[in-house]
């Protein structure tokens, strides 16, 4: 049985005006894709196409972000690096006397320990003989001193011993995300957030790109560690009653299409670059991927659509990147990828062209196999 060439044009024929769409890809084109913005139907598209571009990045980078915590944080206030006798604490007081008898010394008796007091809501203490006395805000040196002169006028030779323990008004509570969480006194009024971290063991080591939070009543502040530690700044000095956790960072980005992995990716520090970004997915495959085709998807809420540049003209854009050009690779490493957007690379229409000609092989294979 004989196959004539006039029917093997016709495959090749039905072949070429089917195009790509019989060849089986993992990926769109790049023109499939932005088909939509491209093609003239009557409704306007429902996403805006915008080039990644040196004269571009200003403009994106003035747009409103998408996914990032707005949290606030507290600058550093150095301060003496003093203890404080705060309300809550407790006091313990040891009275020494060299007379052989006083008020507070039985005959022979060198010294009485007071049972312990702790500082009142309002900062005071009350104690036998000179009754009440303020000591909140003094140091503990300045409190013995204040407390032993009120003694002298009791019994001349007096003299007083101080120990402070803090209380929960002068501890910090470091509550998770660390090596030895648990509840810790302030050792000084400049204690920071970074030494409490290292006296709680630093962060778990399991944990991508640390954040740091602090609940200061009822306002949370929040900070990345990477952010913590280079800028000494932002090494905020804690008050009583603050609350400290770390958690890992949970922002992601998608990668799918022709690249070199189709994965939920997370961040592993505050700010990625889309070239950053492939480099995290394995780059775009380079028997399939078209180069000039990478684009990044990302969805704006309804209020950063603006009419005057000053945010996207649409809620979802599709961000192009040409990394074949020198413009193209070095905007890419400045254009900041954020938390759920879409890495897709796009299929290289070489290839599909290479899939036809395959087809269009196999079959001329096929029916010089039928002729003979």
């Amino acid at each position: 049985m004989k196959i004539s060439l006039a029917w093997i044009a016709l495959v090749v024929a039905g072949l070429v005006m089917a195009g790509c769409s019989i060849v089986p890809r993992g990926a769109g084109l790049q023109s499939e894709v932005l088909a939509a913005a491209e093609g003239e139907a009557a409704a306007p598209a429902d996403f805006a196409v915008e080039a990644v571009t040196r004269a571009a990045l200003p403009v994106f980078a003035a747009w409103p972000s998408v996914g990032e915590p707005h949290l606030h944080w507290i600058e550093r206030v150095r301060q003496p690096a003093n203890r404080i006798i705060a309300p809550g604490d407790t006091l313990a007081i040891t009275i020494w006397n060299t007379e052989d008898s006083g008020l507070l010394t039985a005959p022979g008796q060198r010294f009485v320990t007071m049972p312990e007091v702790r500082v009142s809501p309002s900062g005071t203490i009350f104690l036998p003989y000179i009754g009440t006395q303020r000591v909140e805000g003094m140091s503990p040196e300045r409190a013995r001193e204040v407390i032993e002169e009120r003694y002298i006028d009791v019994t001349p030779s007096a003299q007083v011993q101080l120990l402070m323990a803090e209380g929960r008004a002068s501890t910090v509570s470091l509550v998770s995300g660390v090596g030895v969480p648990g509840s810790y006194p302030l050792p000084n009024t400049d204690y920071t957030i970074l030494a409490l971290l290292a006296d709680g063991g630093g962060a778990l080591s399991t944990f991508t790109n640390p954040q740091v939070r602090l609940q200061r009543g009822s306002q949370i502040y929040g900070v990345s560690l990477d952010r913590l530690l280079d800028n000494p700044g932002l090494n905020t000095t804690l008050r009583g009653g603050d609350r400290v956790f770390v958690e890992e960072d949970d922002r992601a980005f998608l990668s799918l299409g022709a690249a070199g992995s189709e994965a939920i990716h997370p961040f592993p520090k505050d700010r990625l670059s889309a070239l950053e970004a492939l480099s995290i997915v394995g780059g775009v495959t380079d028997s399939r991927a078209d180069p000039q085709g990478v684009l990044i998807l990302r969805h704006y809420p309804r209020s950063a659509v603006r009419a005057d540049r000053s945010g996207p003209s649409r809620q979802r854009v599709v961000f192009t990147i040409d990394l074949t050009s020198a413009d193209g690779l070095f905007s890419a490493g400045q254009f900041r990828v954020r938390p759920g957007d879409l890495v897709y690379a796009t299929e290289s229409p070489v290839t599909a062209a290479q899939s036809i000609f395959g087809l269009i092989g196999s079959a001329f294979g096929i029916a010089n196999q039928v002729s003979n």
